[in-house]
Parts: C-alpha cells; sequence; structure tokens
C-alpha cells in the first residue's frame, strides 16, 4: 500500500489540515484491515467493487450511519485517484458508486435574542478568563470563522488601522474579514489583559490560556457550551454553530449570498447554499405576517 505517500500527497500538494489527512489515514487502514481479515488480501491497492461493498454491508450491519459511511467512502476514492494519478492504478474502483442516501443535516442556529443574551446578559469573570471568553465567543459570531481559524488566529493578523482580521483557511488560503468597532473595542481590551499575563508562551496568537500557551480545539467547545446553556435550550451548543448563526443573520438581513460566500471563505456557493434554509424560513414568517392574506388563511 502506498497509504505514506498519499497522506503526504495530501498535506502538501492538497493542502490538507492533518486532521483532515488523520481522518483520510484511518478509513483507508480500517478497510484495509477488513480485507486483510476478511478475504486474506494484504495490499488493497487492487481490489475489486466487491471488497467494497461488502464492507459497506459490514458498516451498516454495525449501525455505522450513511453519513459515515460515505465519508469512508469518500476517503477510499480519494486514495485510489490518487493511485491513478501515479500511475499504479487503471480503473478506480470506485468509478461507478453511488452515495448512500442520507437525511439533509439540519442545523439550528442561535437566535438574535440567544446572541443578545450570552453577550450582553451574562456577567463574566472580571479577569482574564471571562475577557477571553467574552471576545471568543463575540470574534466567533461577529467575523462566522471556523473553530480552528479562530486558534491560528495571530496579533499581526488583527489590523486596528485597517479595521480588518486576516484568516488562514483551509488549504492555507486567505481571506479578509472587516472588524466591527464592538471587536475593535473587545480586541484591545483583551490584548492589554493577555499583556498582564505572568508568562506568554505562544507569543504570535491572540487567544492563549491562563498559563501562556495557545488555545485548543476542546476548549473551544467549553467555552460555547459553558456560556450557551445558560441562555439556550440547544442540544447542540458547537463552534460550528456560531458559524451558522453568523451567515444566517446575515443572509436574514438581506446580505447577498456571494457577500456570505467570501465572508466565510467557501470556495463555491454550494456550499454557502447550506445556510438560506433558514433564511427562507425567516422569509415566509414576514410573508404571512405582511402579507393582506397570509394572516386570513
Amino acid at each position: 500500500m502506498l497509504v505514506s505517500e498519499f497522506t503526504l500527497y495530501l498535506s502538501l500538494e492538497k493542502k490538507y489540515s492533518k486532521h483532515t489527512t488523520k481522518a483520510y489515514e484511518r478509513d483507508i487502514l480500517e478497510f484495509s484491515e477488513f480485507c486483510r481479515i476478511e478475504g486474506g488480501v494484504a495490499d488493497i491497492d487492487s481490489v475489486g467493487y466487491s471488497f467494497i461493498r461488502s464492507w459497506i454491508v459490514r458498516l451498516s450491519d454495525a449501525e455505522i450511519n450513511n453519513r459515515s459511511i460515505n465519508r469512508k467512502i469518500s476517503s477510499l476514492k480519494a486514495y485510489f485517484k490518487f493511485l491513478q494519478k501515479i500511475e499504479v492504478l487503471e480503473v478506480n474502483p470506485l468509478l461507478k458508486h453511488k452515495a448512500l442516501k442520507t437525511s439533509k443535516k439540519v442545523e439550528i442556529p442561535f437566535s438574535e435574542l440567544e446572541m443578545q443574551n450570552v453577550l450582553a446578559a451574562i456577567e463574566y469573570t472580571n479577569n482574564f478568563q471571562g475577557c477571553r471568553d467574552q471576545l471568543l465567543i463575540h470574534v466567533l459570531y461577529a467575523t462566522g470563522m471556523r473553530r480552528a481559524e479562530l486558534i491560528q488566529l495571530k496579533v499581526s493578523d488583527i489590523s486596528f488601522e485597517a479595521m480588518t482580521i486576516k484568516v488562514l483557511g483551509k488549504r492555507n488560503k486567505e481571506r479578509l474579514i472587516p472588524m466591527l468597532r464592538e471587536t475593535k473595542v473587545k480586541f484591545e481590551y483583551y490584548l492589554k489583559m493577555r499583556k498582564a499575563l505572568s508568562q506568554i508562551k505562544a507569543e504570535n496568537y491572540v487567544f492563549l490560556t491562563e498559563s501562556g500557551d495557545k488555545i485548543y480545539e476542546t476548549l473551544v467547545y467549553r467555552v460555547i457550551n459553558k456560556y450557551f446553556r445558560v441562555v439556550s435550550s440547544k442540544v447542540k451548543t458547537s463552534p460550528h454553530i456560531l458559524r451558522h448563526t453568523f451567515a444566517t443573520h446575515l443572509l436574514n438581513e438581506g446580505a447577498d449570498l456571494n457577500s456570505v460566500k467570501e465572508l466565510l471563505g467557501h470556495s463555491s456557493l454550494a456550499s454557502t447554499q447550506v445556510y438560506t434554509h433558514n433564511s427562507i424560513a425567516e422569509l415566509k414568517k414576514v410573508h404571512a405576517s405582511a402579507h393582506p392574506r397570509g394572516s386570513k388563511c
């Protein structure tokens, strides 16, 4: 197998993140183990579709949902495409494979009231942690940036003069996000608190722990869950829901879809359009309440 070469290709040429690359590798090795145990196949580079179909059945029998199965098969498909690219494989065994049907994943954004409550009604502790937590939530909502982008945000990426934030997105694609005046004020106050820390180990990065290290994924999740559970009854309160909320609220206020696409750092409109269903729901409410026939039907 050429898994190590494939992961290197994903990392260096495709510019995939470590997390994504690991996920691809894990899926391929899982399939390889299945082929070894079930069919005595030591090298999956030349397996036929029958092996893949058997694996899909095994995953389904193990009650793995269709969305997860599709992700695993997508990893295999990418691996076989890579083998074609380096001329190890002539035909991709997944060429005619059709993805399993999945129900549309609908994520409910926070309401404007919930956002107002979490940013203004909650009393944050008057120390570095409270200041950081409030800014973290504010920045995710005010910019729509991804969790990973927030973690990697550097002090040099913030321009108070130009009122912009430079964000390094997926595949190292840079974009500039306008900075709100409120965001500027909160940043300035936080940076003063940050400067007063007893030690700063990750000097270049904006968001730090109290010990001066760069923040990490689980910390961001904990912050979001801690404060939103106070103001919201939603089961899912992840950082991505704030990104979803950012996009939905902009669209509800009449923002152009292309503009939202650029702010989110999407490569295509198709990715941005998943956020429009909530915008449509809002338009339906307005239409029903404002149209002369709406309240009577």
